[in-house]
């Protein structure tokens, strides 16, 4: 039996599931379809990479909890690590989380893709805005050498850059990148010793193509997004891109001209979600007391107060621009 308070039972679960997966005979087409699409490739170095159907939920991320093999070489290399991906829908990690999120086992599936291996000189993260802050007008990139491998399994401080969208660089730190990962000629991936911490993974031409990138893939999907990138010879690649599911929603608003926004919930001491019902009756009621000031109620179009995060926030930017408003607005704070 499994139980989110007792680990072990997953590790056990896992274990036994995938040691079924790598016992079992993968169908003879399967294996010849794979094989001839392989050779098509000229049976060049490949990475294989998992993507899970509930991976990036608009509420919920399974990013990394499945695996992903670099630097395959060969049919028999090829055939294992497509195995090893499908029984990587059942890593303990995978199940804990689905049960912890009440997901049903059997709503989840798993397809295998087989890419180029991308040898990179350079290779990170890149967020399309700041995760840390929630601030939606900066990008953050985390880089180092060689392969992302050894970045995104926190085994390499790296490169931590901070930038505006348009490439003007905030802040740029560098990190150790004590550690780089790079392929083994015969197959698979090694990591090793490293010193660079007295370099630039990346010049301030290559953040701003990161940048400009990113913009341009948030555009595209029309939400922010986390996306795993390389550099080669000074070409930029695009590996992988997904949502980013953590940042604390903000009013849908536009950010020219430049809007200022209090959460009203803070102000009255309501630091807890307000329920749908109770951000109606506020909203109405504020609403409508404009009429005591003469104004018509705008309960169809309000564009002073909206609701995000289940708080409600209001839009005090009118104020502020007024010398009288901006004063009064002082005093009150």
């Amino acid at each position: 039996n499994l139980s989110v308070n007792h680990p072990p039972s997953f590790d056990a679960a896992s274990a036994q599931i995938r040691a079924a997966f790598h016992a079992g005979q993968m169908p003879v087409e399967l294996q010849a379809e794979l094989q001839s699409a392989y050779a098509e490739l000229g049976q060049t170095p490949v990475a294989v990479r998992s993507s899970a159907t509930a991976e990036d939920l608009p509420d919920l991320s399974f990013a990394g909890q499945q695996d992903t093999l670099l630097n395959v070489i060969g049919d028999v290399q090829l055939l294992a690590a497509v195995i090893t991906c499908w029984s990587s829908l059942w890593t303990a990690r995978a199940i804990s989380y689905r049960l912890r999120n009440h997901i049903t086992h059997d709503e989840v599936s798993l397809a295998v893709v087989v890419q180029l291996m991308v040898a990179s000189d350079v290779s990170g993260v890149l967020f399309t805005v700041n995760p840390l802050t929630g601030q939606r007008r900066e990008s953050v990139i985390d880089a180092t050498f060689g392969l992302g491998e050894a970045l995104v399994s926190g085994q390499v401080e790296p490169d931590h850059i901070v930038a505006t969208h348009d490439g003007k660089v905030l802040s740029h730190t560098l990190g150790s990148k004590s550690i780089l990962t790079r392929g083994k000629p015969d197959g698979g991936i090694e990591t090793i010793l490293a010193k660079a911490d007295q370099r630039s993974s990346l010049s301030d031409d290559e953040i701003r193509q990161l940048v400009a990138l990113g913009q341009q893939v948030q555009t595209e999907y029309g939400t922010p997004q986390d996306i795993e990138w390389a550099f080669v010879a000074g070409k930029l690649y695009l590996l992988q891109a997904r949502p980013i599911t953590s940042l604390f929603p903000v009013p849908e608003i536009q950010f020219a001209p430049l809007k200022i926004w209090f959460s009203f919930g803070a102000v009255q001491g309501l630091l807890a979600p307000i329920s749908p019902l109770g951000r109606s009756v506020l909203q109405y009621t504020l609403n409508h007391a404009a009429l005591v000031f003469g104004a018509p109620p705008a309960t169809a179009q309000n564009t002073v107060m909206q609701a995000a995060g289940e708080r409600l926030w209001m839009d005090v930017s009118g104020v502020l621009r007024h010398p009288m408003g901006k004063h009064i607005y002082q005093r009150i704070l």
